[in-house]
């Protein structure tokens, strides 16, 4: 009997989940997000003048995430007669109101709602943005979107290849999606599809990290470029993340990196969501460890993304790490650990971690140990740091 509890006892041990340890053992480190005075958001008019991107001696408004999108969307329609708005709910201001009040200022010819067909829905948006229109079109939840995946992949993305020399081009198609968890999702309301979408030449896949990122980048996706947009919307920040915001109408551009905070020891590069819990980490281990400088890069566009501005900044740290919410298996830190490797194996100090999702559905029950964490963050940065 001694025998047959041995292995048991020795199961007990391992099976428990250890961290390297919070900045102190009072600390804690996986709290909510304090959205009200994290540095990533404008907490001040203030601030925005800082900003390259945004328009000089600007106006602003305090708005959160889906207030922006609207602001955003309101802008389009008024700057031309072009952009149309359709999709599920869409004429009723959507689950998440990001269209709110928008058809009944532009009228239900430009903003409608559609039949329940997300393969419809992109048919018909890429058949709009082909006669020269600027269609917006939602899909009510990224775990949605696979109907319409083959519209997409085959006929959206290579829209422009296809027609060659001609000029024609399926630009000013947009498609949204709220993405990501938000606690309670469970299988058909938490996925973060990115990857899949960021594999497919003639697509651009952006995800933007706040109130005023969100509305630069989507008048940027409708207005400047040839290329169909995938635009995902981490749909937790729609009212938790909440910012001063341009009044006036600005763009940023497309496949262009942010560095949020500059460092000299290690650089994060992630994007959406997890920045919040990247700044926290980072805030903890500058604390813990003394004169460490930690650089936090946002990516904003997935595809076609920035590597030059990730391999300067990794050149200059010598170490890595990529943080994404979806999952880890053929994901984007995949690529951008790749692409670190094979420019900057050199300047490197330390393997480039990758702290993401775990590969696994996400169950109802079990979401808060599926995704990144604080903890899981601030473990990657020390055992780096510590390589």
């Amino acid at each position: 009997m001694a025998l047959a509890r041995a292995p048991l006892r020795g199961l007990t041990q391992i099976s428990r989940r250890f961290y390297s340890g919070a900045p102190s053992p009072a600390a804690k480190l996986n709290l909510p997000i304090d959205y009200k005075s994290t540095p990533i958001l404008h907490h001040t008019p203030s601030s925005l003048s800082e900003i390259s991107e945004f328009p000089a001696a600007a106006t602003s408004k305090r708005l959160n995430f889906f207030q922006a999108i609207n602001s955003a969307l309101r802008t389009a329609l008024s700057t031309s007669d072009k952009v149309l708005l359709f999709g599920e709910d869409v004429a009723f201001g959507g689950v998440f109101r990001c269209s709110m009040d928008l058809q009944s200022e532009f009228g239900s010819d430009r903003v409608f709602n559609t039949p329940l067909t997300e393969q419809g829905i992109a048919g018909f948006a890429i058949g709009a943005a082909a006669e020269g229109m600027k269609p917006v079109a939602e899909i009510q939840f990224a775990d949605y979107v696979f109907p319409a995946f083959d519209q997409i992949v085959n006929e959206a993305a290579k829209f422009r290849y296809r027609e060659g020399g001609t000029g024609i081009n399926a630009g000013g198609l947009v498609i949204r999606m709220p993405c990501g968890a938000v606690g309670h999702g469970a299988l058909y309301h938490s996925q973060s599809p990115e990857s899949l979408f960021a594999h497919i030449p003639g697509l651009r896949v952006v995800i933007p990290r706040s109130p005023s990122q969100a509305k630069g980048l989507l008048l940027s996706s409708i207005f400047d470029h040839n290329d169909p947009v995938i635009f995902m919307e981490p749909k937790i920040l729609y009212r938790a993340a909440v910012e001063h915001v341009p009044n006036e109408y600005y763009t940023i551009p497309l496949s262009k990196a942010e560095v949020i905070k500059p460092g000299k020891d290690i650089t994060i590069i992630s994007y959406g969501q997890p920045l919040y819990l990247c700044s926290a980490a980072i805030s903890a281990i500058e604390k813990t460890m003394k004169g460490v400088n930690v650089e936090l890069i946002d990516l904003r566009t997935i595809y076609p993304w920035d590597r030059q501005a990730v391999l300067e900044s990794v050149r200059k740290t010598g170490r890595a790490i990529v943080v994404h919410e979806s999952m880890i298996n053929y994901g984007v830190g995949a690529e951008v650990a790749s692409t670190i490797q094979e420019g900057a194996f050199l300047r490197l100090e330390a393997p480039v971690k990758r702290v993401a999702g775990w590969s696994t559905h996400t169950g109802l029950s079990y979401e808060q140990f599926i995704l990144p964490d604080v903890a899981r963050i601030y473990d990657a940065i020390k055992q780096t740091l510590e390589y």
